[in-house]
């Protein structure tokens, strides 16, 4: 098996980083695809007390087990299955059980931190960031945070105001550079993903044309 090539999504939390993850899954096809998000390589904190597991800072890079993340999707691109860690974000611990990946001819990571690791970024072929507006995104963290992980919205407006606002400016905003591609969505029912994925598209197919011949 060739060498896989990963595409990575960026960009705020809540910016629409899954959609468009999950636009590349259904344009390229799931056996085409293996999808690894680094939010599952948080750090487990099963050893600290909850009240202090609450209060640390899940929006700075030292949070994420990236050295494990890019082990593991070295791993993927030479052609091996990985047991990817899942992880617990009402307790803030890693589960016992873990998530077989099996390698494909694409690979899709995704986080808001993934360009600001030298050694990660330095695996990611094409290099995609959402940018949504900081209003935006907050609604949607809410939306998500209260339905999906069991918080309230005034935790969330808290975390928003302590750490993910400052985090977002001080690393992932700097990120963008980085990029390849910027989407912009700045609505909050986000459509039409489609229409900024045709470069994306072009970009893939060239890179899968060039490495089919090589």
């Amino acid at each position: 098996m060739r060498q896989s090539l990963v595409i990575g999504v960026a960009g705020g939390s809540g910016s629409g980083k899954t959609t468009v993850s999950q636009v590349i899954l259904r344009r390229f096809g799931a056996m085409r695809v293996a999808y690894v998000p680094h939010d599952l390589y948080y750090r487990d904190l099963s050893h600290l007390p909850f009240a202090e597991r609450v209060s640390l800072n899940f929006d700075h890079p030292d949070a994420l087990e990236t050295p494990l993340f890019v082990a593991q999707l070295d791993a993927l691109r030479a052609g091996r299955p990985i047991a990817a860690p899942t992880y617990d974000f009402t307790g803030y611990t890693r589960r016992v059980e873990t998530l077989t990946i099996e390698p494909r001819p694409l690979i899709v990571v995704e986080g808001i931190l993934i360009y600001t690791d030298p050694a990660l970024r330095d695996r990611i072929d094409v290099k995609i960031f959402v940018d949504a507006p900081g209003d935006v995104r907050l609604i949607r963290r809410i939306r998500r945070d209260v339905h999906e992980r069991g918080r309230t919205a005034e935790s969330v407006i808290e975390q928003y105001l302590r750490t993910m606002r400052p985090m977002h400016d001080a690393f992932v905003e700097t990120s963008r550079r980085f990029a390849d591609v910027i989407i912009p969505n700045d609505s909050l029912e986000p459509q039409g993903y489609e229409a900024f994925l045709g470069r994306i598209d072009r970009i893939v197919s060239g890179l899968l044309g060039e490495r089919a011949r090589a």
